[in-house]
């Protein structure tokens, strides 16, 4: 069974209880530290901030949004100073569960009865009567009740969110489930990961940076990343560090903002997601996680268990043209030179990715028909005459009838391009006459690939061309022979297309 994604995720020390003072004698904040400073709740100390006037108070209650207990005097600036900031906090600021405990060294000033029923006070304290003992019971008693309050809270919240919470997996996890490859599961994940951790705070989003990618044989392959704003999509140091340690340890880890995700795999391959930007896990979020997570690593074990059977897949179609290849005596390499380049050519054109895959994959088989084209057409080291180049035409019928009547979508793909490779932009290729649109995307971006394929190496009919004579003949043919979108996007990235030959050079004969 796969570990989950945070069945051993180390629950991060809880942070301090904030008490605020307000008060502007000197001498109040420091007797108030002093008499608390051994004061725990839960194992968790105090935190003390401090303010000598209203308006510093107001300042300090408007960036920090989790104080649990104001220590307030009444009269500092003006004589009810205190009581219009206790009015101004649950009034304006909307904060209801900080507990406020009202000081004063002036009772008469600010009768208790009246202060606790019209300024929604806590508790009311006459300053000569907190001695150490009842300012530790009275800090108790209120940090115990906004700690009660603050549950009551999350429970209602849990409840109200739970159930949209599970909706968001059921959703998110349909969605990734959906990506076919694995920079789209992975991408899929990273973004579904964000959702799910985010209920209540998508703005957040921005400040996220993300990296997933799998473990396999002492090698990181980086499959997919949010980057900040900079635009640098460079992988830090520290990030390895973080997926080195969730290696070693075989479980996720979350500290600090950092969250780091292990998904195990039965084949050995671990799946790794790195978060930071995540300030906190709710146990909401930690639920829906677990749920989450369940499914996401079924799903990369199906994808890696898919992915060898494309793999294998694609293997059999690159050997089988192999064999057709061979019979023409041309390298093995020209099927996958050209196969890539189409890919290339497809993904510059902005075509979706499944479409871009399909291609690379049934491009292979763009010559399949040439299996029973004669030795004496096929091996011919000069032009061939009219009879010959008619039966040489043939091979993209035959390809075509020998793939067309499978439901398979490569094997569809591959019966449209072997029929159709050869046909011409202007009309006037084979062996239907079809024009412009009319020839399918596919068979116009692997006719480019091919031709230049063919042009930049060695035949047994030719030598290998110069590129620049490569380059402006087929420029020549630009609406006439060659879609005119495709051959501009081959052009735009011709050293990509480069790269590829050298990465599949000719075998030496």
């Amino acid at each position: 069974m796969p570990l989950s994604f945070l069945q051993q995720v180390e629950t991060p020390e809880q942070k301090p209880w904030k008490v605020l003072i307000v008060d502007d004698e000197e001498d109040i904040h420091t007797i108030t530290k002093m008499a608390l400073k051994r004061f725990t709740l839960d194992e968790r100390g105090l935190t003390f901030l401090h303010a000598y006037s209203a308006k510093e108070a107001k300042e300090v209650l408007a960036k920090e949004k989790d104080i649990a207990l104001i220590y307030l005097d009444v009269v500092m600036e003006t004589d009810d100073a205190g009581l219009l900031l206790a009015k101004w906090l649950r009034e304006d600021l909307k904060s209801f569960f900080t507990r406020i405990v009202l000081r004063t060294g002036q009772p008469g000033q600010a009768p208790e009865e009246r202060v606790i029923v019209d300024y929604d006070i806590n508790d009311y304290k006459e300053k000569t009567e907190l001695s150490r003992t009842k300012l530790f019971t009275t800090t108790y008693t209120a940090l115990r009740a906004y700690r009660d309050l603050q549950k009551i809270e999350e429970a209602r919240v849990y409840q109200q969110y739970y159930r949209q919470g599970l909706e968001r997996v059921i959703s998110t996890t349909q969605n990734v489930l959906e990506k076919r490859t694995l920079q789209q599961f992975f991408s899929g994940l990273l973004q579904q990961v964000i959702s799910l951790l985010h209920t209540e705070q998508t703005s957040a989003l921005i400040q996220i940076t993300g990296v997933s990618a799998i473990y396999s044989e002492n090698d990181y392959q980086v499959i997919a990343q949010i980057t900040d704003d900079s635009g640098d999509d460079s992988i830090d140091p520290e990030i390895y560090q973080y997926l080195n340690r969730s290696i070693e340890q075989k479980r996720s880890i979350f500290e600090d903002n950092i969250l780091v995700g292990y998904f195990p795999s039965q084949t050995g391959k671990v799946s790794l997601l790195f978060l930071k930007g995540i300030e906190s896990i709710t146990e909401m979020n930690r639920d829906l996680l677990e749920v989450f997570s369940g499914s996401i690593s079924l799903a990369f074990d199906n994808l890696l268990l898919n992915r060898e059977i494309i793999e294998t897949q694609e293997d059999l179609i690159y050997r089988l043209s192999d064999v057709v290849e061979s019979r023409s005596n041309e390298a093995g390499n020209h099927i996958r030179r050209m196969s890539e380049v189409s890919y290339l050519i497809a993904k510059k054109l902005g075509l979706p990715e499944e479409e871009c895959l399909l291609l690379k994959q049934a491009a292979p088989m763009h010559d399949i028909g040439k299996v029973a084209t004669p030795d004496a057409v096929l091996l011919k080291p000069g032009r061939l005459d009219e009879a010959e180049m008619a039966v040489m035409k043939e091979h993209a019928h035959i390809g075509y009838a020998i793939m067309q009547g499978s439901n398979r979508p490569i094997l569809q793909s591959a019966a449209i391009i072997s029929q159709q490779h050869h046909e011409k932009f202007n009309g006037e290729g084979y062996p239907q006459g079809l024009k412009g649109e009319e020839i399918h995307i596919m068979a116009r971006i692997v006719a480019v690939a091919d031709v230049f394929d063919a042009l930049t190496h060695k035949r047994c009919y030719k030598e290998a061309w110069p590129l620049g004579k490569v380059i402006s003949v087929m420029e020549e043919s630009s609406g006439s022979h060659f879609d005119p979108a495709v051959l501009r996007v081959l052009m735009a990235n011709i050293d990509s297309a480069l790269a590829i030959n050298r990465k599949y050079k000719d075998n030496p004969k």
